[in-house]
């Protein structure tokens, strides 16, 4: 019950920040896609936490593979639909033409982030377990959905844009960081809604990174590695 409260405060938080902004650009602004990202959400959410408990865990462990595999799952297929398309949803090896020149120095900016994080705050004994996890599952469900399927959705419903370090950045842009931080930072329990500013930042801001590396190299390579790079990399010092 705690994870749908949680789960409908944040679908309210985007549906009135993303009408709010939509009133402003009317022409530009398509609600069908707004509430089409907000199924989106609902559905990563439900699948994620394997229908809020009700489905049995067949696979164990101490962390969420099922619920990550399953995510997954239903991101690649509705990513394949034609609607969204694979390639329009970053699902391509191939990098945009000259990218990689403006790419890397900013992958390299990334990955120090995260060795000063790992620095500041060690994570202690990693389990066998612990590591095979964080250096695949978060990266490969979190990034096709929240820079693939739910930009994408996003980008659709806030079609305006502006150019800023070489790429193209819309409202869409803007709201999956922030949905993104907002699914670490901001839960309900005990009777109340949570929000944490400390996580908010360690998680939203370095999603702006992954959405420019995602938008200007046209695929989510670099930001499945550097994500996966960034969860684990204090499990491997």
């Amino acid at each position: 019950m705690n994870g749908m409260i949680g789960l409908a405060g944040t679908l309210a938080l985007l549906l009135l920040l993303g009408t709010a902004l939509g009133i402003f650009d009317r022409r530009n602004f398509s609600p069908r896609w707004l509430l089409t990202a907000a199924l989106l959400v609902a559905i990563n959410d439900v699948l994620l936490t394997r229908c809020y408990g009700l489905l049995p865990d067949v696979i164990g462990g101490e962390w969420n593979w099922q619920g990550k595999l399953a995510a997954f799952a239903a991101t690649l297929a509705i990513a394949a639909a034609p609607v969204f398309g694979l390639r329009r949803s970053g699902f391509t090896l191939a990098q945009a033409p000259g990218s990689l020149k403006a790419a890397l120095p900013v992958a390299s900016a990334y990955c120090g982030f995260f060795v000063l994080i790992a620095i500041l705050f060690p994570s202690g004994q990693a389990s066998a377990e612990d590591v095979a996890f964080q250096l695949t599952m978060p990266g490969v469900e979190e990034e096709p959905f929240y820079r693939g399927i739910l930009l994408f959705a996003l980008d659709q419903a806030f079609r305006a844009r502006k150019r800023l370090l070489g790429v193209d950045w819309g409202w869409g842009a803007v709201l999956s960081c922030f949905l993104f931080g907002m699914t670490h930072a901001f839960g309900y329990s005990d009777g109340s809604f949570s929000f944490d500013p400390v996580i908010m930042a360690l998680t939203g801001v370095p999603s702006f990174i992954a959405v420019w590396l995602r938008l200007r190299t046209g695929s989510l390579l670099l930001p499945i590695l550097l994500h996966n790079f960034g969860n684990s990399f204090s499990f491997l010092t």
